[in-house]
């Protein structure tokens, strides 16, 4: 038996429910990893009050992403992971729990240097972000990509990103105190969505040119600005719709006009051999970064709450206060390194 999260009746916080119910069992192929951190993700609330159901077949239980240590494999796992070793995984669900079994191709080693709260903030929000970033949007050196939600999980791991791979970022945010952790992250420019026009910031910024490629999880409220925004040739990449997913108006005209292409995109929905080639993609380009001597990325951690405490944790990100990832306390270390 294991202790996890379940939600009974979709709704508020107030109806995530700890109980006690059967570990799971890894099928062939698959590693059981004994959680010690999960983080959250938007998706985790919309599917909380039932509106992003779990793929078929997959776990109902809650959660994108964790780290944790390898527990048991299943048959036939052709990878050299052994009992004990540190992981982090992508998930299609279950990771608000003390087990979770998952594919073998979509663990990752966590870099030596990080803690299993840090590695815990990495799967999700920053696979989303290379994936936007390089399969979708196929970001070149020297371009020009605005980051909508700048200090969230993805806007924060899409920053410094961008800059990984020679672009120049530049963010929205609704506080001057998230826009100044985008800077120090890597954004060349800021602008706080609530007091001004990013629009007008972003054709001050590029002379007028727009950004090459914007990435959006706000969708509806924004179109009109964003079109404005983007550069003739540009790529819009949608991957979220909190601000509505109603467009009225010449969305057509005026993004045919700039020759623009929308892109739209999820993770959670894709294939296992598109996920495998993503997070092999990631852990060859990517993931080094993390543990090189300069340390050049690093996981952004807003806070911490207990397991017990997800429903605090769910309000927390409800209300827009985080900066960066909230992470997930599943078995507490009394050395959070080892």
């Amino acid at each position: 038996m294991m202790q996890a999260v379940c939600v009974d009746v979709p709704g508020g916080p107030e109806n995530l429910v700890l109980r006690s119910i059967p570990r799971p069992k890894p099928k062939d192929g698959e590693v059981l990893i004994k959680v010690h951190a999960a983080a959250l993700n938007r998706a985790d609330l919309l599917q909380r009050r039932g509106l992003y159901p779990p793929p078929a077949g997959e776990s109902d239980i809650i959660g994108l992403e964790v780290a944790g240590t390898v527990d048991t494999l299943g048959q036939r796992v052709k990878g050299n992971w052994k009992p004990d070793a540190r992981v982090m995984a992508l998930l299609c669900g279950g990771g608000y729990a003390e087990y979770v079994s998952v594919p073998e191709e979509l663990l990752m080693p966590v870099p030596d240097n990080l803690t299993f709260s840090q590695a815990a903030a990495i799967p999700e929000a920053w696979l989303t972000a290379f994936q936007l970033l390089v399969f979708i949007a196929q970001v070149k050196e020297g371009e020009v990509v605005l980051v909508h939600a700048g200090a969230s999980g993805v806007g924060t791991a899409a920053v410094q990103l961008a800059r990984l791979f020679g672009a120049v970022p530049v963010v929205t945010a609704g506080s001057q105190e998230k826009l100044r952790l985008a800077e120090k992250l890597g954004a060349a420019a800021g602008y706080n969505y609530k007091e001004e026009s990013f629009a007008q910031g972003v054709h001050d910024f590029t002379g007028g040119k727009g950004a090459n490629v914007i990435l959006d999880c706000i969708g509806g409220c924004n179109w009109e600005k964003n079109v404005s925004s983007l550069a003739v040739d540009g790529r819009w990449v949608l991957y979220g719709t909190m601000g509505g997913r109603a467009v009225e108006g010449e969305l057509l005209g005026k993004l045919l006009s700039k020759r623009g292409h929308l892109l739209c995109s999820l993770l959670r929905s894709r294939s296992l051999q598109y996920k495998a080639d993503l997070v092999k993609a990631f852990a060859d380009r990517v993931l080094p970064c993390f543990s090189d001597q300069a340390a050049t990325l690093r996981p952004v951690i807003d806070s911490t709450f207990r397991l017990g405490d997800i429903a605090e944790a769910h309000r927390h990100m409800e209300a827009n206060r985080n900066m960066g990832k909230i992470v997930i306390t599943v078995t507490p270390q009394s050395k959070e390194t080892h």
